[in-house]
């Protein structure tokens, strides 16, 4: 067995199931088990998913375990030479598995490679590559600083701004949505750490991988992760649960720092925690009264606007769910696959002025193409869906229309 991909699910079926139609075809000339943990979920995920995809291997938990134990549960089944950690809501090109295999298996000093994520519009999305959260590196990124002083190597240095996105580069931490791991180097690095119930857990395994005399790398292979940016992150529960990720990582590795040394960085990520939870509060306080929130896709429009590519079946098919779903801006379809429109939405006869979503037939279109399309545009501001034909799904980042 080639490899094993491990993917945890939670209330997210129709994600899920684009993913693994992505998956399908990626690994179409692999020898690879897929496995699909499901922690819980309430939204009858199990029926359908078992029902469109029987080849998987599915492991079922009767409450949410966290991210960690589900995936450790996955892993200890896997035969793979390779485990890929893959979250639920990517969406991978055709090629990407066999290029990034190909890097691992001409690098046997390798022991887990990252790849470029994408946001729905086509934005490279920073947690892609990452360095060891320093004190500095931690106090950037929870204070804005980072962001104003991209290219410093402390208040930086948690995004590794510094490294060029369309290059590979070792890096220090990967990210735990897409993260291909060497066999040999899990089993001297150990397994997730369960302590980690969300976020650090990709962080700690990525510095133990080190620690057992392997490398990381970026891989500038892009994917498309949709809600990489879509959940707040200006929340009560995800600074305090950061900061408690952090606060584990510094104890478990911080020995550069020295005993004292370890305890100030402590300290330092609780009072960075506090600060934060003040200004979330002081927001909150002062905000102006029956002030409605902007839905960042709408831009000032009544309704989203869609641009639509994909066979003529397709048009049809989703006119009605545009319908059905009380879509009732004046959306464009143009019957088109990629032999016939290799240019997509930046054709020369495309006018894109008014919409908010382009949307793919992932019949008409494959992937690969799709993704190459976002990414290449993504200065044009539109947030990508694709439509499966088959399940007759629409998703995008903030909906998925049935």
């Amino acid at each position: 067995m080639k490899f094993s991909v491990v993917i945890v699910n939670y209330n997210v079926k129709y994600y899920l199931e684009q993913c693994l139609c992505s998956l399908y075809r990626a690994i179409d000339n692999l020898s690879a088990e897929i496995f699909v943990v499901d922690n819980a979920s309430v939204d009858d995920s199990e029926a359908y998913l078992t029902e469109r995809f029987p080849r998987i291997t599915y492991i079922y938990n009767k409450e949410n375990v966290g991210f960690a134990r589900a995936n450790n549960q996955a892993i200890r089944q896997a035969k793979g030479e390779y485990v890929l950690l893959l979250n639920p809501d990517t969406v991978l090109p055709e090629q990407t598995l066999e290029e990034a295999l190909l890097f691992m298996d001409t690098h046997p000093c390798v022991g887990a490679a990252g790849v470029k994520m994408l946001t729905d519009d086509g934005r490279f999305l920073r947690e892609s590559k990452r360095g060891y959260p320093t004190l500095a590196a931690t106090f950037g990124k929870l204070s804005g600083l980072g962001k104003l002083f991209p290219r410093s190597k402390g208040l930086g240095g948690y995004y590794c701004n510094a490294l060029d996105a369309d290059a590979i580069h070792r890096v220090e931490v990967l990210a735990g949505a897409f993260m291909l791991l060497r066999r040999s180097a899990l089993e001297k690095s150990g397994l997730l750490d369960e302590d980690f119930f969300m976020y650090g857990e990709d962080i700690d395994l990525s510095c133990r991988i080190e620690k057992a005399g392997y490398e990381n790398y970026y891989l500038p292979y892009p994917i498309l992760h949709y809600k990489g940016e879509s959940t707040s992150k200006d929340t009560y529960h995800h600074v305090r649960v950061f900061c408690g990720a952090m606060d584990i990582f510094f104890r478990k590795h911080g020995e550069r720092y020295g005993l004292m040394g370890r305890w100030l960085v402590r300290i330092g990520i609780h009072l960075q925690m506090y600060i934060r939870l003040l200004m979330l509060s002081l927001r909150r306080i002062f905000s102006i009264p029956g002030k409605k929130a902007k839905v960042p896709f709408l831009k000032g429009q009544a309704f989203p606007r869609f641009l639509v590519f994909g066979e003529e079946a397709t048009i049809h098919s989703l006119r009605g769910l545009f319908k059905r779903n009380g879509l009732i801006g004046k959306h464009h379809f143009v019957v088109a696959n990629e032999a016939s429109a290799a240019d997509g939405h930046a054709g020369p006869f495309i006018s894109l002025k008014g919409f908010t979503h382009v949307v793919y037939d992932c019949r008409a279109f494959s992937f690969s193409t799709i993704i190459r399309l976002l990414s290449r545009h993504r200065k044009m501001g539109l947030r990508l869906g694709i439509y499966n034909p088959e399940s007759r799904v629409l998703v995008t980042s903030e909906k998925c229309y049935l």
